[in-house]
């Protein structure tokens, strides 16, 4: 037996990616709620699903007798026959039930109800699918650009990309394809919203990860990503393997592979580092393309003074300061540039006081003895260190420590 209610249930699994599985159940629960308005009961019938075929059968199973009382859960000797002549009162007889008995205004509000039950399932599919692939490049074609925000169709689904995740001074065209990363879905009222992005670091990542097949081997990793999409990225990179250059194989020959990044970006400048453990190095490559004299740093306020040569004080820096931002943000150090000009200014200045027992915090024994030792300056001091420190006879592990920590605070102020 056919039901109309069925006619596109093939259909629907194929186009609307739903579980066979599920669909069946969805269907049996939307004919058990129309028999449940029509005969105010289920307890006595079966409903059998055929996705493949797209049928529904409906079974109402009854009790023969000689005279009907009750028509739903009843049946009189003669209709049972009629069926299976071998049957008698008193057994069970199951009567496939005809769909015209439901009426056209049951079944109009079943199919309703079915058609609200996919929408819902077609939803949570869809959201379930896209929260699995958060941090996915995905490729779509621009349908509709508005002020705020660009809708993007891929495989019959629809995405956005707000302003905020669009990258600065990019031009977006209708019907045309574009790349970004899945950033977020959310649940509305509408169903998921997902939510892309070509400002987000992860799209960049991802970008390298396509262009570089040692990453996607895990040769080589990306240790962490600064962005001002637009602008400027630093990336860290570090290889599991001493034989392969980390920063050559993401550049590729010739800067192939970087160039190709940097065209999907808008023509965004992108610095591969080197990573080190060493935070001095470290902090000094993610300076790149200005080169530091030396780095001082404060563990404990995790921030950093780098000496930078006088030519490439504006390099360090960058246009607004992007350089230095991202740097910070690549290291997790915040860092302040100081021209090297300035800092042998200042370190002249500091022996003087250094020289004078004006250096605050520390005692005139032990000022003496460090210039007895010939660290005369902030500078001396740093480069021989708490290890070189505790060599000086008559200073401790303590007062090295004391020692250091001045000469840092100093050079801060």
């Amino acid at each position: 037996m056919k039901i109309e209610i069925a006619e596109a249930i093939s259909e629907l699994t194929k186009e609307k990616k739903i579980d066979r599985e599920q669909l069946a159940q969805i269907l049996e629960s939307v004919m058990l709620s129309m028999i449940k308005k029509k005969y105010g009961t289920t307890d006595n019938f079966e409903v059998f699903v055929n996705i493949d075929k797209g049928e529904i059968e409906i079974y109402q199973n009854k009790t023969i007798v000689e005279t009907v009382v009750d028509e739903t859960t009843e049946v009189d000797l003669e209709t049972a026959q009629n069926v299976e002549p071998d049957l008698e009162i008193g057994d069970e007889f199951l009567e496939l039930v005809d769909p015209r008995k439901f009426g056209r205004r049951l079944i109009a509000s079943a199919k309703q109800n079915l058609s609200q039950k996919l929408r819902d399932l077609e939803k949570e599919s869809i959201f379930e699918e896209y929260q699995s692939r958060v941090g996915e490049i995905i490729i779509g074609d621009i349908r509709q650009i508005n002020r705020d925000e660009i809708y993007i169709n891929i495989d019959k689904t629809e995405v956005v990309l707000p302003k905020e995740e669009q990258i600065k001074n990019e031009r977006y065209r209708r019907g045309e394809s574009i790349r970004a990363v899945v950033k977020e879905v959310r649940r509305s009222n509408k169903g998921p919203e997902i939510v892309v992005s070509r400002r987000d670091p992860k799209f960049l990542m991802r970008l390298l990860e396509l262009e570089v097949p040692e990453i996607y081997d895990g040769i080589i990793e990306i240790k962490g990503v600064a962005r001002e999409a637009g602008e400027r990225a630093k990336i860290a990179v570090y290889s599991n393997d001493k034989r392969i250059d980390a920063v050559g194989a993401c550049v590729g020959m010739k800067g192939i592979r970087i160039q190709e990044i940097v065209k999907e970006l808008n023509n965004e400048k992108i610095d591969v580092i080197n990573w080190n453990s060493d935070a001095q190095l470290f902090i000094s490559r993610a300076l790149s393309p200005a080169k530091a004299s030396y780095v001082i740093l404060n563990e404990e306020a995790k921030t950093a003074i780098a000496i930078i040569p006088d030519e490439y004080i504006s390099l360090a820096i960058g246009r607004g300061g992007v350089n230095r931002r991202l740097a910070s943000q690549l290291t997790g150090y915040e860092i302040e540039t100081i021209k090297e000009s300035d800092y042998q200014n200042m370190m002249s200045r500091a022996k003087e006081e250094l020289v004078d027992h004006r250096l605050e915090g520390v005692g005139k024994a032990a000022l003496e003895k460090l210039i007895k030792a010939e660290l005369k300056t902030p500078e001396d001091i740093l480069r021989a260190g708490a290890d070189k420190l505790v060599e000086i006879p008559g200073i401790g592990e303590k007062t090295a420590e004391k020692i250091i920590e001045s000469v840092k605070n100093y050079i801060e102020k």
